[in-house]
């Protein structure tokens, strides 16, 4: 069977080679990310991932499409992706200090067409950050299109206080619910 990663996410497919997959084929889905009123931020990334797996999946068809959505909440608010520095300062600035919730989502479709998803809820909190400490993580450059304005595998990690969760869930993509998921899915490495 063939794998086809529904992202064109560089980390997604470093996480997947841990688990010793390299996908034959990478087609992003193109789809509006925008939350949908009142949506909370569970059911955001839950549903973003289905969406993306079923926007990719007609165009492979009899193969596993693999899609996954992470979002940062801090409460019921869903952070955004900082496509700015405005954006990623503001993020950083919020999350000083301060607890949240990182929610991935991972959905897999079959070569049936039978679609089949699980959520990663990991809590992070941050010390809190000097604006000096900001300007540093600003300058490192690696918030760019990473939701909440960071990457704790990047710099952001030297400022976790603590983790609860999957590492790999708050990077964008927990390895067991994938792991998981592919092998329900027929998954054979």
């Amino acid at each position: 069977m063939i794998l086809v990663l529904a992202s064109a996410s560089p980390r997604r497919l470093d996480l997947l080679a841990r688990l010793g997959l390299v996908p034959a084929a990478v087609d992003p889905a193109e789809i509006d990310e925008t939350p949908a009123r009142l949506e909370r931020p569970s059911d955001h990334a839950r549903r973003l991932a289905r969406e993306k797996a079923q926007a990719v999946a007609p165009r492979h068809a009899g193969q596993i499409v693999l899609a996954a959505d992470t979002v940062v909440a801090v409460g019921r608010r869903i952070l955004p992706k900082a496509e700015d520095e405005a954006t990623a300062r503001a993020c950083l600035a919020l999350l000083s200090g301060r607890r949240h919730r990182v929610l991935t989502a991972v959905a897999v479709i079959d070569a049936a067409g039978v679609l089949r998803e699980r959520l990663s809820e990991s809590v992070v909190t941050f010390q809190r950050l000097t604006p000096a400490d900001i300007d540093w993580l600003i300058a490192r450059g690696d918030w760019q299109g990473k939701a909440g304005g960071y990457a704790i595998q990047g710099a952001a990690e030297a400022f976790v206080r603590s983790l609860s969760g999957s590492f790999s869930g708050v990077v964008g993509l927990p390895l067991n619910e994938t792991r998981l998921l592919l092998a329900a899915s027929g998954w054979r490495a």
